[in-house]
């Protein structure tokens, strides 16, 4: 197992809340995580159809099993249990005593906010971060390899190749999440619109747009992506529109949150081709946007980026809260600094009406330095970014 960034978060909370729940997409890497930090409690998979059948027949019996506790993997196939939980965890006073993990969003949040409010410590677990395969030596050595692989943890810990694990992933989240999630009729079709959102990543959302490119209507396209959003596959990056008096737009960003699988649903099959491919911006921004997700989700925290856009069409790619500031980036594929890449965000640091920290450029070289006022990083140095505030 690759040590993981969550785990000191996860520890943490379990002094303080009785039960923990662990989401995220599949093949994330929950499960593996959950049993190596609490390795001395028992493990119940609810996909396993006697375990699930005992839970739904019998509930209290199920949890009487565990006196020490337990990890319930998938809770969300039985929410039933949530209810019985809250009286359990109640009447033993233990912290840290249930272990939950789910990877689709809508029912275990949904459970949880009305079974178990005041009683769960929640972490947001996605696919490995650069620093963690920096760690143990597997960030791969270009950063074509690294837009072309992604980070799921099944393409770092096996013999696999992208090519042969993503077309699988994609079709067992179709057959299984999505027909638990939507009645979707024609599979094909919805396909097609996770494929269209690939190309969108990096772009402002259109949902009116997006779904006559797939011959769909607005209001199915907004209940598809958030379909997409409760299985951990995409996330919208609002706006920055507070103490700035121009006119900005309000419409959110898409972005994937593993670039890997972009890569795979443009049709992207190797390396090489990413050097000159229309969409090597658009995957180096997803990448780097999702590796700040990750860094706020490993910590216990929201997202809370955001970027900034005015009516002109001046743009910063990612903004975020600092104690000391507000801290903003620029994303840049190029592998060398160019004269006029901090031309935008000098111009946002002026016109912005409250602390701001020096600008960071993050950019398809290597290296961490200063240069015209910014802070120029490097792709393989993410890890040195400013942390955002807790």
């Amino acid at each position: 197992m690759i040590p993981c960034r969550a785990t000191p978060t996860l520890q943490r909370l379990a002094k303080g809340f009785p039960i923990l729940a662990l989401t995220g997409p599949r093949q994330s890497g929950k499960t593996t995580l959950a049993r190596a930090v609490f390795a001395d409690k028992a493990y119940v998979s609810l996909e396993n159809p006697d375990e699930h059948a005992f839970a739904e027949r019998d509930p209290r019996a199920f949890l009487g099993r565990f006196e020490s506790g337990a990890i319930l993997d998938e809770v969300q196939r039985c929410p039933q249990l949530l209810s019985w939980l809250q009286g359990l965890v109640d009447e033993r006073a233990r912290m840290g005593d249930f272990i939950l993990t789910g990877s689709a969003q809508f029912d275990l949040v949904s459970g949880i906010t009305q079974s178990l409010a005041g009683r769960v410590g929640r972490i947001e677990l996605l696919p490995l971060s650069g620093s963690e395969l920096t760690a143990v030596g597997k960030l791969p050595n270009t950063l074509e390899d690294m837009l072309l692989r992604g980070s799921y943890p099944a393409l770092y810990d096996r013999e696999l190749l992208p090519g042969d694990w993503f077309p699988n992933y994609v079709a067992t989240y179709l057959e299984r999440d999505v027909r638990q999630l939507i009645a979707v009729r024609d599979l094909s079709l919805f396909q097609r619109f996770v494929r269209m959102c690939a190309a969108r990543s990096g772009q402002l959302l259109n949902l009116a747009a997006l779904g006559a490119d797939c011959g769909i209507s607005a209001v199915t396209a907004r209940e598809w992506l958030s379909v997409l959003e409760a299985s951990y596959l995409v996330a919208r990056l609002p706006p920055y529109h507070r103490n700035f008096g121009k006119r900005l737009v309000k419409s959110p960003k898409l972005y994937f949150l593993d670039v890997g699988l972009m890569a795979w649903l443009l049709g992207i099959r190797d390396a090489a081709s990413i050097q000159t491919h229309a969409a090597r911006g658009a995957l180096f921004e997803t990448y780097v946007v999702s590796e700040c997700i990750k860094q706020r989700f490993n910590a216990g925290q929201g997202a809370d980026l955001y970027f900034w856009r005015d009516s002109a069409g001046h743009e910063v790619d990612l903004l975020f809260e600092t104690p000391q500031g507000m801290q903003a980036i620029e994303i840049k594929s190029g592998s060398t600094f160019a004269s006029d890449w901090p031309d935008a965000i000098l111009k946002w640091q002026k016109s912005a009406q409250e602390a701001v920290l020096p600008p960071v450029i993050v950019y398809g070289g290597g290296g961490n330095y200063e240069r015209q006022g910014c802070r120029v990083i490097g792709w393989q140095e993410l890890q040195d970014l400013p942390a955002p505030s807790p």
